[in-house]
C-alpha cells in the first residue's frame, strides 16, 4: 500500500487520516501493526520500587522486557512515556541503541500506541527512571486521537459511555475500579475464612421475589413462559439453607431492579447476601459491624475514619443502635407506637411534611417519616432496628411487639447499606404475609410482588432459626472510595445509548 500525496495533505486536518497514513507506511516497511504476542517480563510499578535507589545518572547492566501504551511522544519519539497496568516509565529511543529501520517505525507511531520495548534500565541525570531502547516492536496501532494531556477526559458522560477511555486517562477512574475488586475480594475472603459457602442462584426466576421492587420481564422462547430477572436471590438462598448445603451460605451477585436511575440508584446492581442458621439479626449486626469496619480498614492503612466529600465518616466500633420509632421520636417528639391507628398516624405524618398515600399502612407511614425527618441527617454508621412488620414480609415478628420485627437497615451518610433479619420461618405466618403483599399488588402496588407458592413448600420442609443479610456492594463502594455517584464504581452504567 503506497502512501500518496493526496493522504498526506488530509493526514495534515485529520488526525485519523494521519494515523492511517502511518498504518500504511508501517505495513510498507513490511511490519506487522497487530501482532499475535509480546514477552513481557518487567512492569513499570515494579520497576520503581526495584530501582528506587538507583542513583541519578547511574546505567544498569538489566536488560528488561515492556510494553504498555504511549502516553507522551516527544523530540520525534526521543523519549516516550510508556504506561502498563502498573504505572508508567520513560522510554528513550537514540540512534546510538537503535538502526535506522528502528528509528523509522518509532517515526509512525502516536500516542495511543502500544507498543513492546527490549532495553537497559537507567536513570537519566535528571532523576527520571528510563529504558534505554534496544529494539522498540509495534503491537497495536491506535486509530483514534486521545485526548488533550494536560485536560484529560473532561466531558462525565463520556467517561461513563467509553470507559475503556477513562480508565486510561484518569489514574482516579482506574483505582476506584481497582478498589472495587479489592472491596469484593476482601469480603469474599473474610466469610470464606469463618466458614461461609459460596453459592450461586438463578438470575432468571419464574416469580420476581425475595424483594419489594418491579422487576425486569422477558420471555424464553422454547419454553413459551415469561420470567424475570432476579430482583433479590433471597428466597433461593433460603432454599439452601433448608436443605442444609451449609449452616452459612453467601452469593456476591447482580441483581436487577426496573426503576429510575439516580446517583445512587443503577438499574442492575451488586448484592451481598448471606445467610447463617441458628443466628438471629443481633448476631448479624455485629458480622455487618465486622465486614464494613475491616473493608475500610483495609482500604485506608488500618483507619476506621474516612474523608467523603467535605465529611469525615467514623466507622468506629460498636456502631449506634436505636429503632425506627425512637429515632423518629428524638427527631420529631412524636412517638408512632402510640399512633396504631392508620388515619391519625397518616394526619400525623402529614403535619411533619412526609408524603403519604391512601393506599398506605401503619408501617408504610412510619417508614416515610423516617425518611423525611431522620435518614438525611445520618452520618456515622448507625442500625436503625426493629421496623414494622408491615414492611419486613421476611423478618420474624419482635419477640415483645407484634407491630415490628426483628429487622436492622444500616445508614451511612444517610444512605442504606445493609439490610438484615431474623428470617421468618414461621410457614403459616410466611403466607399469611405474601397474601398480605398480593393484595396490596392487587391495590396497585407494582412493586408488591406475588405468592411464592414454591419457596413456601420449602418452607414447610423447615428452616432452623437463621439471620440474613443483605449488604449494597455499589454504595459500599461508593462510600470507601468517596465516589460520589454510583457511575463512578460500575465499570458500565446503564446510559441512553449515544444519539451521535
Amino acid at each position: 500500500m503506497q502512501t500518496n500525496q493526496k493522504d498526506q495533505d488530509k493526514a495534515i486536518t485529520d488526525p485519523r487520516a494521519a494515523k492511517e497514513a502511518k498504518l500504511g507506511k508501517l505495513r510498507e516497511m513490511g511490519i506487522n501493526p497487530y501482532p499475535y504476542r509480546f514477552d513481557v517480563d518487567a512492569w513499570a510499578g515494579p520497576l520503581h520500587t526495584t530501582y528506587e535507589e538507583l542513583a541519578d545518572g547511574d546505567v544498569t547492566e538489566t536488560r528488561v522486557a515492556v510494553a504498555g501504551r504511549v502516553m507522551a511522544y516527544r523530540n520525534d519519539g526521543m523519549f516516550m512515556d510508556l504506561q502498563d497496568h502498573t504505572g508508567r516509565i520513560q522510554i528513550f529511543s537514540h540512534k546510538q541503541d537503535l538502526n535506522p529501520d528502528q528509528l523509522e517505525r518509532i517515526k509512525q507511531l502516536d500516542i495511543g500506541d502500544v507498543i513492546g520495548v527490549h532495553g537497559i534500565i537507567r536513570r537519566t541525570p535528571r532523576g527520571e527512571l528510563t529504558v534505554n531502547a534496544h529494539e522498540v516492536e509495534v503491537l497495536s496501532k491506535s486509530l483514534q486521537p486521545y485526548p488533550e494531556k494536560h485536560h484529560g477526559l473532561t466531558d462525565v458522560e463520556t467517561r461513563y459511555r467509553k470507559r475503556y477511555l477513562d480508565l486510561i486517562t484518569t489514574p482516579d477512574s482506574k483505582q476506584t475500579l481497582v478498589n472495587r475488586s479489592r472491596i469484593i475480594s476482601h469480603i469474599r475472603n473474610l466469610l470464606t475464612e469463618k466458614g461461609y459457602l459460596e453459592v450461586e442462584t438463578p438470575l432468571l426466576q419464574t416469580l420476581a421475589s425475595g424483594a419489594t421492587a418491579k422487576p425486569f420481564v422477558t420471555h424464553h422462547n422454547t419454553l413459551d413462559m415469561e420470567l424475570f430477572l432476579r430482583i433479590a436471590p433471597e428466597l433461593y438462598l433460603k432454599r439452601l439453607i433448608i436443605g442444609q448445603i451449609s449452616d452459612k451460605v453467601f452469593e456476591i451477585g447482580r441483581n436487577f431492579r426496573n426503576e429510575g436511575i439516580s446517583t445512587r440508584h443503577n438499574p442492575e446492581f451488586t448484592m451481598l447476601e448471606l445467610y447463617q442458621a441458628f443466628g438471629d439479626y443481633k448476631d448479624i449486626m455485629e458480622l455487618t459491624e465486622e465486614v464494613i469496619t475491616s473493608c475500610v480498614r483495609m482500604l485506608n492503612d488500618g483507619s476506621e475514619v474516612i474523608a467523603f466529600g467535605e465529611k469525615e465518616i467514623d466507622f468506629s466500633r460498636p456502631w449506634k443502635r436505636a429503632s425506627m420509632t425512637d429515632l423518629i421520636d428524638e427527631a420529631t417528639g412524636v412517638d408512632f407506637l402510640n399512633l396504631t391507628d392508620i388515619p391519625q398516624a397518616a394526619a400525623k405524618a402529614k403535619e411533619l411534611g412526609a408524603t403519604i398515600e391512601d393506599w398506605m399502612n401503619w408501617g408504610q407511614i412510619v417508614e416515610a417519616v423516617f425518611e423525611h425527618t431522620v435518614e438525611g441527617n445520618i452520618l456515622n454508621p448507625v442500625h436503625v432496628t426493629e421496623l414494622p412488620a408491615d414492611i419486613s414480609p421476611l423478618a420474624k415478628v419482635h419477640r415483645e411487639n407484634p407491630l415490628l420485627t426483628e429487622r436492622f437497615e444500616t445508614y451511612v451518610n444517610s444512605w442504606e447499606i445493609a439490610n438484615a433479619f431474623s428470617e421468618l420461618n414461621d410457614p403459616h405466618d410466611q403466607r399469611a404475609r405474601f397474601e398480605k403483599q398480593a393484595a396490596q399488588r392487587d391495590q396497585g402496588d407494582e412493586e408488591a410482588p406475588p405468592v411464592d407458592y414454591d419457596f413456601l413448600e420449602a418452607l414447610e420442609y423447615g428452616m432452623p432459626p437463621t439471620g440474613g443479610l443483605g449488604i449494597g456492594i455499589d454504595r459500599l463502594v461508593m462510600l470507601l472510595t468517596n465516589s460520589p455517584s454510583i457511575r463512578d464504581v460500575i465499570a458500565f452504567p446503564t446510559m441512553k445509548p449515544d444519539s451521535k
